[in-house]
């Protein structure tokens, strides 16, 4: 059975995309065939942080022609993952079918053993049809106060829908006494902090390279959090890969 897991957050730019795609990296390279959803529907950029900026078939085709099947928008990409982009036009934007996602998500069902799905930032329209598409939810923020707030109305909308959140990434830690710190976000947002991705520059050099940090930078701090927190998703300890 497909694990549907989507990547949340109440804000933009907190390293949502990055987390979606170097986490599903993480689970593909730990054995799990492992596909990538951009559900960003207005604004996507899976394709442009994997090199992949244009194909012949999204995600945004599937939802506007009821002949595509969502197996006909699934693509191979060089690190072996599978990716559904959308289309980068603002036409295809217009009078987009948004609600037919988790129905044309069953075209996948079985195909692989989990989907990350990159949701819209914010609580919206389409971070709802994201979330509602999914069976579990990881909630993305950094370590500052606005995020953290934003964060905490995320699950507030998360429970409101009563999908189950695993626990919080937490992205571009610092640790210079100026961010919040991790017991006091747990306690606030009453999730436990699954992964503490630290600040990085390795990762704005691999999105910009377009290529996949795990990919790119393999040994890098930023790549290691991550296979850490794709080991704990498969309820495994990162020694237990490394082997």
């Amino acid at each position: 059975m497909t694990k549907v897991l989507c990547c949340l957050s109440g804000k933009g730019g907190v390293g949502k995309s990055t987390s979606a795609i170097n986490l599903g990296l993480a689970l593909h390279q730990f054995g799990k065939d492992t596909a990538l959803l951009d559900a960003n529907l207005t604004t996507p950029n899976l394709g442009i942080y994997l090199g992949v900026p244009s194909v012949p078939t999204t995600i945004h085709h599937v939802l506007n022609d009821n002949r595509k099947n969502l197996k006909s928008a699934v693509y191979h990409h060089d690190s072996g993952i599978k990716v559904i982009p959308g289309d980068l036009g603002i036409n295809k934007i217009s009078n987009l079918k948004m609600d037919k996602l988790k129905t044309v998500m069953t075209d996948i069902e079985g195909l692989f053993d989990y989907v990350i799905v990159d949701g819209a930032a914010g609580l919206g329209k389409e971070a709802t049809i994201a979330l509602d598409a999914s069976d579990k939810v990881l909630i993305v923020t950094n370590a500052e106060m606005a995020a953290v707030t934003d964060a905490l109305k995320t699950v507030q909308f998360a429970r409101n829908m009563r999908k189950q959140i695993l626990g919080v990434v937490l992205t571009r830690f610092k640790n210079d006494g100026m961010d919040m710190r991790v017991k006091d976000i747990e306690n606030l947002l009453e999730y436990p902090v699954l992964a503490i991705i630290p600040e990085d520059k390795n990762v704005r050099r691999s999105n910009m390279k377009g290529k996949p940090l795990l990919m790119k930078y393999p040994d890098s701090e930023a790549s290691i959090a991550y296979k850490e927190l794709a080991a704990k998703i498969l309820g495994k300890r990162l020694d237990d890969y490394m082997t």
